[in-house]
């Protein structure tokens, strides 16, 4: 049969395979690397979120930050764990691990050398580490999302970061000089770990469990109550025992615990050793007393203060997870939830024994900040992931909607935090090392003793002797306030010590009892008041009296408006002993 030309064209055409139309789709290699990359860029734009937030607070470091600044001084220079060269050795700090970053930055001259653009590194160190913990706690949410939702990882990071972002309390203390960055990092590197040990079904191996107390272990050094951590493993595995897995659960809680005991009772006998306490001074300088429940209820006012209806919406969606049978992935986000809600409310527990802090915002609660936003952020995404269209956009103008609500809830209480942050080391520096030093050298007090409670920028800059009169660097001061003895401190104080300059100021005044008659019979008179108390120096250390009248009627324009504004700029390039200009 002879086919025509025009039909052999026909079939050659429509046997040919069909054209490709042009596609917008991505193409396998860029969706694999969107994929590879979408975690690394979730963490970054989530870290720079956070930065950009803690920007508004400026070059601000809170003044008990600077005291640990000291001691990484002395160290360094060879003078051993003392506040200023000529001191005893005592525990001031409470956050070892913290003062040995701080040492290697010393040591490296990143930090106490001077200044970078014209920012102390006194500054610009510790809020570099701020900013690499914060990296590090968003990389652990990462590793922990990926065990669950490993193609939505991305989401959870990116939405812990927007909650962490929206609270101050997590901002301001993780970038305020302390340790509370590390201690974050360690909480959630506790949470990434038991999470991917108990979704991967590795929870009781002994990578694992040794890892788990390694953590615990930085964490107890951080702070101390960093060492509630040392539980979450040994209750994790407990609450994933098997009845064939007793045994194998026993010695893998048993190698976490001793990971964490050993070098922990190493560091203890160390610290009595070289301190003759089990304790930092600072523990007992604050008096810790057995929380009631009054006490442990105080952990209630973070609902408050993190928002009631962010709360809810988070309790709802890991109920949800929990719970529900027909969510996609039911098993690994049941175990990934129910393993991170061990150290978050281990944290929580601590932070309600630790009890009302005098310093504004909730500086002790950044780890239950990083452990409940991690929560939530993992339970709404498993949710939302399960559901349907519909739902999909409930649940995200929910916690739109619930954030939004959170962050004008707090924008009263962190507006006043911004315009006045707790007590800066700038400040301190300049009111009290600087201007201490003025006086000493306007009325010729040489080798001379300063009292005071407000110590860390004092200590970088004063070239008196410092005695703590808040007791956190002063053994004898201390124990005073452990044993409520106020009369023993005044004796110490007035009778032992007899600094030539002293200063106290509201609650101290009523605190250590140091009130203006208790001075003014012990033979001190005022350069400067302040409310109650004020700027004291002693009148037979000095040879002519004239010139205390003459330094009141000087420093009197300059303190008023220093006091008045509580904010200096800057710190200048570096803090150092020196005179001080104010007098």
């Amino acid at each position: 049969m002879i086919i025509s030309l025009a039909q052999f064209q026909r079939r050659k055409e429509s046997s040919a395979p069909p054209a490709e139309a042009p596609s917008s789709a991505p193409t396998p290699g860029v969706a694999a690397l969107c994929r590879r990359w979408a975690d690394p860029a979730a963490v970054a734009l989530a870290t720079v979120l956070i930065a950009w937030r803690a920007s508004t607070l400026g070059q601000w470091i809170v003044d008990d930050a600077a005291i640990t600044f000291a001691y990484a001084r002395s160290i360094d220079e060879g003078l051993g764990p003392v506040q200023q060269p000529g001191a005893d050795p005592v525990e001031g700090y409470s956050n070892p691990s913290w003062l040995a970053l701080l040492l290697i930055g010393r040591r490296l001259g990143l930090f106490d050398h001077g200044a970078l653009l014209g920012v102390s590194d006194l500054v610009l160190y510790p809020k570099a580490l701020a900013l690499l913990c914060t990296a590090g706690v968003l990389a652990c949410v990462a590793a922990a999302a990926r065990a669950v939702l490993p193609g939505r990882a991305w989401a959870v990071t990116l939405l812990t970061g927007v909650v962490l972002a929206g609270n101050l309390s997590y901002v301001a203390w993780s970038f305020s000089g302390l340790e509370n960055p590390l201690y974050a990092l360690t909480a959630a590197a506790t949470g990434a770990l038991l999470v991917r040990g108990a979704v991967r079904g590795a929870l009781l191996r002994p990578a694992v469990a040794a890892s788990a107390g390694a953590v615990a272990l930085l964490a107890a050094l951080t702070r101390p109550d960093g060492a509630v951590l040392a539980a979450a493993y040994p209750v994790t595995a407990l609450l994933f025992l098997r009845r064939d897995g007793l045994a194998r659960a026993a010695r893998a809680a048993a190698l976490s615990c001793g990971t964490f005991a050993l070098p922990y009772a190493a560091f203890l006998l160390w610290r009595r050793a070289t301190f003759g306490l089990w304790v930092p001074n600072t523990a007992v300088a604050k008096a810790q007393k057995p929380p009631g429940l009054a006490q442990l209820s105080s952990a209630g006012e973070l609902l408050s203060y993190g928002g009631w209806a962010l709360a809810l919406i988070g309790a709802a969606c890991v109920g949800i997870a929990l719970a529900r049978p027909g969510l996609a992935r039911p098993g690994p986000a049941r175990r990934a939830l129910a393993a991170l809600l061990v150290p978050l409310a281990l944290t929580l527990f601590a932070y309600g024994v630790l009890g009302r802090d005098w310093m504004a915002l909730y500086r002790f609660a950044t780890p239950v900040w990083v452990l409940a936003a991690t929560a939530l952020a993992l339970a709404a995404v498993t949710v939302w992931q399960a559901e349907r269209l519909r739902a999909r956009v409930l649940i995200g103008c929910a916690l739109a909607g619930a954030l939004l609500l959170s962050v004008t809830g707090q924008a009263a209480q962190n507006g006043r935090f911004v315009q006045r942050p707790t007590l800066s080391m700038c400040f301190v520096a300049e009111r009290y090392g600087h201007t201490f030093n003025a006086y000493a050298a306007y009325l010729g007090l040489r080798d001379a003793t300063v009292a005071l409670p407000d110590l860390g920028g004092t200590l970088l800059t004063s070239r008196l002797r410092v005695v703590d009169v808040a007791g956190l660097t002063d053994r004898r001061v201390a124990e005073a306030y452990a044993a409520a003895d106020t009369a023993r401190l005044r004796d110490y104080v007035l009778n032992d010590v007899r600094p030539e300059l002293l200063h106290v100021h509201a609650a101290w005044t009523r605190k250590t009892g140091l009130t203006v008659p208790r001075l003014a019979a012990a033979g001190y008179v005022p350069l400067y008041r302040e409310g109650e108390g004020g700027d004291f120096v002693r009148a037979d250390a000095v040879r002519n009296p004239a010139r205390i009248t003459a330094l009141r009627e000087r420093v009197r324009p300059v303190l008023d408006v220093m006091v008045a504004e509580m904010r200096p700029a800057g710190c200048g390039p570096a803090l150092r002993a020196g005179e001080g200009s104010p007098a």
